[in-house]
């Protein structure tokens, strides 16, 4: 052991003095007797990446950090090896560790854009372009860029039914626009919406209503994607769609509205491609605050039948009985004026009205959650139930009926099945607002879902691409980043 480390300190002198070939010659005689010295692996990849061998560099970088997975030094290294090669995708797996570790910094990112560049990746090197202006705003000189390269990327237009609601297409909207040249229909009739689908290279439907039977029906024009929700798989539209022209369809759910789907049309995935994609929470939007039990409870929402407020009425009878001081909170408006008028009926009947609200429609919703402590809900059915994540998002303890697939949505010890449950988790001592911040950010993320609809984009993209069958011929102004920002980092220096 004694010689093999006096091999390993004589490679380190050999390689400051600048005799890179004879210092990798000790350090893997070292290596014989000591295959498991992550630092000598570390230091024989660099020199061997310096020798300009880095296809051998990274076969000890792999090695090393299969030993010490969390030293930066390894993983950076790493990092520049594969850019040597110019293996940019994996050094770009790379870059969510680098981030965590707090090494990740704007010139690997632009370096990195630049080799994708190089071989006509247009997608991976918008990536990394935005993400270094994220880190670092203040590169002018990237923002152009950015824009030369988004002009030259696939048109997407966007259609939200004839007259539908945009609300859970805001963020997808942002984040393609940063991406791609992009237009919202805002027409009202079919030729309409056929010239904006001439105009697009992807046109992205939202809900599979009757537009989208409209627009399938029309001479095929661009590549089509259709995102169906919940209530859309229980309707005849489905039905009515030629799905030969639809190039992807994008669920959100949990299995039974897919079975639902399947029931409308059996043989859809033998006619389109079928993405399941859950819905991700905007974690900016709905920010975590650390909070006590506390006794106020909340509903968010449309009040329809599908939403059960009834049920949930008698769930608040039941816990009234144990405690008076609980207090529920509706937060939306009525969709059905018959049940408005029941519910309210039942508010009085049962005596509730000290601990049953109606806020109305909330705009802000993660400040009218401020001051509350449960996220309930008592629906028969949802393709996830928004407002229960982003109730969980900003610390409140979800309490959900279990409605069919809730258990693939959510953990099993916060669903209840009846009324006497709701109570036993209200009243329940556990309360953990971290863990339920924790289970959003591990599980329903905003930046999962629109990694996943960016793979689609650019999934269409290449298939475009292949169509036209032209190779895309960057100006030197793209292949090639300014000097300030292409200045190597040196992985060693000896």
């Amino acid at each position: 052991m004694e010689t093999s480390s006096n091999q390993y300190q004589r490679g380190l002198e050999l390689a400051e003095a600048g005799r890179h070939e004879e210092a990798v010659t000790c350090i893997e005689e070292h290596l014989r007797t000591a295959p498991e010295d992550a630092q000598a692996l570390n230091d024989a990849g660099a020199i061997l990446h310096c020798l300009g061998r880095s296809d051998e560099a990274v076969n000890h970088f792999v090695r090393a950090r299969g030993l010490q997975s969390n030293s930066p030094e390894i993983i950076w290294n790493l990092a520049e090896a594969y850019l040597a090669l110019g293996r940019a995708e994996e050094a770009m797996r790379l870059f969510d560790d680098m981030e965590r570790m707090g090494i990740l910094s704007a010139d690997l990112l632009n370096r990195t854009a630049n080799v994708f560049l190089n071989q006509g990746n247009k997608g991976d090197a918008i990536e990394m372009l935005l993400s270094s202006i994220a880190i670092a705003p203040n590169q002018e000189v990237l923002a152009p860029m950015v824009e030369v390269i988004r002009s030259k990327r696939p048109k997407v237009a966007f259609f939200c039914g004839l007259k539908g609601d945009v609300k859970f297409l805001t963020d997808i909207f942002e984040f393609a626009k940063s991406r791609f040249p992009v237009q919202f229909f805002e027409g009202q009739h079919v030729n309409e919406m056929y010239e904006l689908m001439k105009w697009g290279d992807i046109c992205w439907f939202e809900w599979c209503t009757d537009a989208v039977v409209e627009a399938s029906k029309l001479e095929k024009v661009s590549k089509n994607i259709v995102r169906l929700h919940r209530f859309e798989a229980y309707h005849n539209w489905p039905s009515q769609v030629r799905w030969e022209n639809i190039d992807t369809l994008v669920t959100v759910g949990n299995s039974f509205v897919k079975d639902a789907l399947l029931r409308r049309v059996p043989d859809i995935e033998n006619r389109t491609q079928l993405v399941t994609i859950p819905n991700g929470v905007n974690l900016d939007r709905f920010k975590f605050a650390e909070r006590a039990p506390g006794k106020n409870i909340a509903c968010v929402g449309y009040l329809n039948m599908r939403k059960n407020p009834m049920f949930l009425l008698q769930c608040m009878q039941k816990l009234r009985y144990m405690d008076t001081e609980y207090k529920l909170f509706f937060g939306g408006t009525s969709q059905n004026p018959m049940l408005e008028q029941y519910v309210r009926h039942m508010v009085e009947v049962l005596e509730l009205q000290d601990s049953v609200f109606f806020d109305g429609w909330q705009v802000d919703v993660s400040s009218w959650l401020r001051d509350k402590h449960y996220i309930v809900s008592a629906s028969i059915g949802e393709s996830q139930g928004m407002g229960i994540l982003e109730g969980m998002a900003c610390g409140l303890k979800p309490v959900i009926h279990n409605f069919p697939g809730a258990d693939q949505i959510f953990p099993s010890e916060f669903l209840f099945n009846i009324s006497e449950e709701f109570c036993e988790q209200i009243l329940s001592d556990k309360y953990e607002p971290q863990k339920y911040r924790g289970f959003i950010e591990e599980h329903y993320p905003l930046k999962n879902q629109l990694s996943k609809i960016n793979n689609i984009f650019t999934q269409l993209e290449h298939e475009i691409d292949s169509q036209q069958n032209t190779q895309v011929t960057y100006t030197g102004r793209l292949t090639t980043l300014p000097p300030e920002i292409l200045e190597n980092i040196n992985v060693v220096n000896f």
